[in-house]
């Protein structure tokens, strides 16, 4: 009995309880999507490739699982390098599967001709063409289980033209079973009890929770561990909800204050990279002692030279360390001086965000906004946000109560995710958890980078709530008459700021075009009534076009160089 190349792909894939594809069909991949959706894969079909494989990253994030990437030669495959870097750089598993020219043409200038396999090696943990029809099955196992083993990343599979259609007698194939879930490591007891023994002496300890303990579903061992030790935490952007924002030992809204006087920091799955200021001075005192839990070995002792090294699973080796404690019956005092100065600088910093919140001028400002969108959204929705100042005043005043909840721009910091991300969340919930929302809060500048994907969302039906937040611009704008004022002087390519983008443009319009529902605000009440509206409807795709003032920038001036006099 024969079988086709695209048919031991999907077989394959199927196998190794692959449940999503997403990609853009064409010359030579299009029958293997086809026969994906044979198999039972549901298949996706983007606008991009870049979004089809930010989209199948996250699926990698949320479920464990690698969701798949599918795309043409050349330059289909050079658009899905921006999802593979990014998956690989958050450490998150992805397969990418790439059609190629024919091998017969290779070096003749064929069809959108590519060294695909080689430009691979530098965005994958495994870049790889099967030799013949018969391994395939095999390679795609090694794919999957190489992009969760050990620190998780992507891997491509490169398929020549020729293969899809080529067939091949069953009983020649090498066929693979499922690869076992990834074998679970434990740190080394002297390393457990160290570790515990500098976080017993330590006068004014930290907990940073990494997504890396997100992912790893450490939440309920590092709740009891927060909870028994009675540690400050700090969650890192995508680990918020690991343990609830709400826990009243988080110190998110104190965080430089945090970061800037704990003298014994204890990183769950957290690297010392620019989002955590490489845990250096001036940021961290001198002689902080940093205990670093990670997966992987090549991480410990990156910036900093560590007082333990727990080398294992964050899930595992935070119970290790729970059954350590649970030995000492040592809890760290709530009445300390570093509490007091922890929660009085919280207490500031909340108050300063809430008088910003309840400012009534026109046009609105961000946390204003966010703060009309907390008391409203869903509690357990799933958040993704992106963006500059839309992203980063977000983290801070949008809570997030359970794990693997928030999605954004990561460690790579990549533009463009959110809608990739947001329909990949909603094919995760549809499936796992019916009913949950996603709410996708975007920039208008970071819209602009996936904006046709609403196509997408309306096509599957997926009941997404996109919400723009749109001050005409890039970190800031400029207003309609500002604008008007502008073009007087001459063109607009020598005279407008880099950082604007045409005031008061109406994005809602791009999901009223495809049949979601799409509201223009510009006041408080709109936004109430628009938001009341779009979650009530728990059905139909819907884009919220939040007017705000494009002058509205964070608590403190973080960009001097974008004050008025110099507009």
């Amino acid at each position: 009995e024969a079988v086709s190349g695209a048919q031991l792909i999907a077989q394959a894939l199927r196998a190794q309880n692959i449940e999503y594809m997403f990609g853009i069909v064409g010359i030579p991949v299009t029958e293997i999507a086809i026969a994906a959706q044979a198999v039972g894969i549901k298949y996706v079909g983007m606008r991009n490739e870049q979004s089809a494989c930010y989209a199948a990253s996250a699926v990698g994030y949320l479920t464990g699982r690698p969701g798949v990437c599918l795309v043409v030669s050349g330059p289909g495959f050079l658009h899905a390098l921006g999802g593979m870097a990014n998956a690989t750089i958050n450490c998150w598993p992805l397969i990418v599967i790439g059609g190629s020219s024919d091998r017969n043409q290779e070096t003749m200038g064929a069809f959108q001709e590519f060294p695909q396999v080689e430009a691979g090696k530098l965005y994958n943990k495994l870049s790889v063409r099967p030799s013949s029809l018969e391994v395939i099955p095999a390679v795609i196992e090694k794919a999957v289980r190489t992009s969760m083993y050990g620190r998780p990343g992507s891997c491509y599979i490169d398929i020549p033209g020729d293969f899809v259609n080529l067939q091949v007698n069953k009983s020649s194939v090498k066929y693979m079973e499922c690869c076992l879930p990834p074998p679970i490591s434990m740190a080394e007891h002297s390393a457990v009890s160290r570790a515990a023994s500098v976080i017993a002496i330590s006068k004014q300890p930290l907990l940073i929770i990494g997504k890396g303990a997100a992912y790893s579903h450490a939440e309920n061992n590092i709740r009891k561990l927060v909870d028994l030790c009675g540690l400050p935490f700090l969650p890192t952007p995508m680990a918020k909800g690991v343990v609830p924002d709400n826990h009243p030992n988080c110190v998110a809204a104190a965080r430089s204050t945090a970061l800037q006087h704990a003298d014994v920091i204890i990183l769950l799955g957290a690297r010392l990279n620019w989002i955590l200021h490489f845990g250096l001075p001036p940021r961290y005192r001198q002689d902080v002692k940093v205990i670093q839990i990670d997966i992987c070995a090549e991480e410990l002792g990156n910036n900093v030279r560590p007082a333990a090294t727990l080398l294992g699973d964050i899930k595992a080796v935070t119970e290790q360390l729970l059954e350590e404690f649970n030995k000492r019956s040592w809890k760290y005092p709530s009445n300390s001086e570093w509490w007091q100065k922890l929660r009085g600088k919280i207490k500031n910093n909340e108050e300063r965000s809430k008088g910003l919140a309840l400012q009534k001028s026109l046009p609105m400002n961000y946390y204003t906004v966010f703060h009309h969108i907390r008391e409203l959204i869903p509690k357990d929705c799933i958040l993704v946000s992106e963006g500059a100042n839309t992203m980063d005043i977000g983290r801070t005043m949008l809570p997030n109560f359970y794990p693997r909840q928030r999605l954004d721009a990561g460690t790579f910091g990549t533009m463009g995710v959110g809608l990739g991300f947001a329909i990949a969340a909603a094919m995760v919930a549809r499936d796992h958890t019916p009913g949950r929302r996603v709410v996708c809060i975007e920039g208008d500048s970071a819209f602009g980078f996936s904006g046709m994907e609403v196509e997408t969302i309306c096509r599957y039906n997926l009941p997404i709530l996109i919400i723009v937040v749109n001050n005409n611009g890039i970190y800031t704008g400029l207003d309609a008459n500002s604008w008007e004022e502008m073009l007087k002087f001459g063109d607009p390519t020598t005279c407008v700021p880099p950082v604007s983008l045409l005031p008061n443009a109406h994005y809602e319009k791009i999901m009223s075009a495809f049949g979601g529902k799409g509201y223009f605000v510009k006041t408080p009440e709109e936004l109430q009534n628009a938001l009341n509206a779009s979650v009530t409807d728990k059905q139909t795709p819907s884009l919220i076009n939040v007017m705000i003032d494009p002058q509205s920038e964070r608590k403190k001036q973080e960009f001097p160089w974008l004050t008025r006099s110099n507009l």
